[in-house]
């Protein structure tokens, strides 16, 4: 029996073989699955003969949700969520209900499983020992852009989800702002049949999906190698002389605005000296 409580359940991203029997097992035990997508999870609950009643959570309703699976906790059942692939939250609808759960006092129980960035990372061979997720990058060219520019100067290794619909133009958008030579790799369709996990430098990369369109189809995870110690531009001792002057009278932030337009570095560069020293 279980004790009242929300449980977050990671379910497979692909291969059904994927699912742990914890998470089964839950599942089976719980009084009532918060689910993303019903009729989509309803095909999960059917290949592992869980008959439990679900209710739908998504981004639209989580709020309204919130009372109903509160309401079933004080009556002392047990509530799962899930989302349709992988675990609840990352880059999937949940946060309100857990913090909401968490905020009336609830205890909100983990039921671990596949996360498809960590399984995308895991395999790709970039560096895993410092990584950022920035799940998926804006639907516009120019925010996207924008975005990823500030990401420019990143060390640890940059990890994203994207579309079908996106995949080309944000590999061009990469390719633009990081330039020809990042390396990247690019992860499809993980745990599917048609599962392929593909790294080279940008340019290499971008011509490689163009020129098959059945790499351009799927659910994909996007990692990008960070920019090293010795890729990272070096400040020479006239910019850090302006800056220092600078600092002496101004906020790091402003500092670095006017030591920008004084010498011609880009001000994120400038920033991170001004915070150093």
């Amino acid at each position: 029996m279980l004790e009242p409580a929300l449980y977050v359940v990671a379910t497979p991203i692909g291969n059904l073989q994927d699912m742990t029997p914890r998470a089964v097992e839950v599942l089976q035990q719980v009084e009532l699955i918060a689910a993303e997508d019903t009729r989509h999870s309803a095909r999960l609950m059917a290949h592992f003969g869980i008959d439990t009643r679900l209710v739908s959570v998504h981004e639209h309703n989580e709020r309204q949700r919130i009372e109903s699976i509160v309401h079933q906790l004080a009556s002392g059942s047990s509530v799962a969520l899930i989302s349709d692939a992988g675990t609840p939250l990352i880059s999937d609808p949940g946060y309100v209900v857990v913090k909401g759960v968490r905020e009336q006092g609830y205890r909100v129980v983990p039921v671990p499983g596949c996360v498809a960035f960590v399984a995308a990372l895991s395999a790709a061979g970039l560096p895993t020992d410092r990584f950022v997720f920035e799940g998926f990058l804006p639907h516009k060219a120019s925010a996207r852009k924008q975005q990823l520019k500030g990401l420019l100067d990143e060390s640890r290794t940059l990890i994203f989800y994207e579309s079908p619909h996106r995949i080309l133009a944000s590999i061009k958008d990469m390719l633009e702002v990081f330039g020809a030579e990042r390396r990247v790799a690019v992860a499809r369709e993980l745990t599917k049949t048609y599962e392929t996990i593909h790294v080279d430098k940008l340019s290499a990369l971008l011509e490689w999906m163009e020129s098959d369109s059945n790499q351009q189809r799927g659910e994909f995870v996007v990692l990008v190698e960070g920019v090293s110690s010795e890729q990272k531009p070096e400040l020479d001792a006239r910019a850090l002389e302006v800056l220092d002057i600078l600092l002496a009278e101004l906020p790091a932030s402003q500092a670095a605005s006017l030591a920008a337009k004084l010498t011609g570095l880009k001000k994120k560069v400038l920033y991170q000296a001004a915070l150093d020293r």
